[in-house]
């Protein structure tokens, strides 16, 4: 947290990412644990909080816990990924806005909140989802990224099978070598990451091993990270 710091005001201070309760025990992987439907909905690509009125600036992640094998966590350039689109593409997503929210992405994997849920429930419950463009200028390079990933939906003024068709599409360009990066965690490491033109990813493994991860956001200008940004 008091690395997080560095960087800004946090949007929160500190959240397991872990497939391990409280208590020490594996939460089941049967399809009746929230917070494991949040673990696989976080392998993904996203950004955090677009979901949210002011997206997130960055990211801590600290490992504590990992499986022997998989679990690793991948980052892909949004700056790299508009660059790389065709004449044709960057001009037909420039003017577009896509709707965010975790309720939409995570409700695809059957994951709606309930009270007593093993999930916070933080994000689900957004009443208005933000509409953000698909095009971002960062606001301290002035370079221009792709504004998509999973939350990413209902492009206004497009039929909705167009609409999910373009935004898969366009996560499927994005997220290819050479602009992306996959992380082996070791137990003791810290990640820190510009969540305003990086996506990123968690990558599957056998979740009868134990992975315990722990997250600091950093929250965002409401300038230029809120739904207007």
């Amino acid at each position: 947290m008091a690395f997080a710091r560095r960087f800004g005001a946090l949007e929160f201070e500190l959240a397991p990412i872990s497939n391990v309760r409280p208590d020490g025990t594996l939460r089941p992987d049967d399809g009746s644990d929230d917070a494991v439907k949040v673990l696989k909905g976080n392998m993904g690509w996203h950004c955090d909080s677009t979901y949210m009125p002011v997206q997130a600036k960055g990211a801590v992640f600290t490992a504590h816990v990992v499986p022997a094998t998989g679990g690793e966590t991948g980052w892909a350039d949004m700056r790299a990924a508009y660059d790389a689109l065709a004449p044709d593409m960057r001009d037909r997503v420039e003017g577009l806005s896509a709707y965010h929210s975790l309720a939409y992405s995570q409700g695809k994997l059957g994951h709606a909140h309930a009270p007593g849920s093993a999930y916070s429930g933080y994000g689900m419950q957004v009443a208005d989802p933000p509409l953000r463009p698909l095009v971002k200028t960062h606001p301290e390079t002035g370079r221009k990224c792709l504004m998509v990933g999973r939350h990413a939906y209902r492009i206004p003024g497009m039929a909705s099978d167009a609409s999910e068709a373009l935004l898969e599409d366009l996560v499927t360009q994005a997220c290819q070598p050479p602009r992306t990066w996959q992380h082996r965690w070791t137990p003791g490491d810290a990640v820190i990451w510009d969540n305003r033109c990086l996506m990123h990813r968690a990558l599957p493994w056998d979740m009868s091993e134990p992975r315990v991860m722990w997250h600091s956001r950093i929250a965002g200008d409401a300038k230029s990270e809120g739904v207007a940004g």
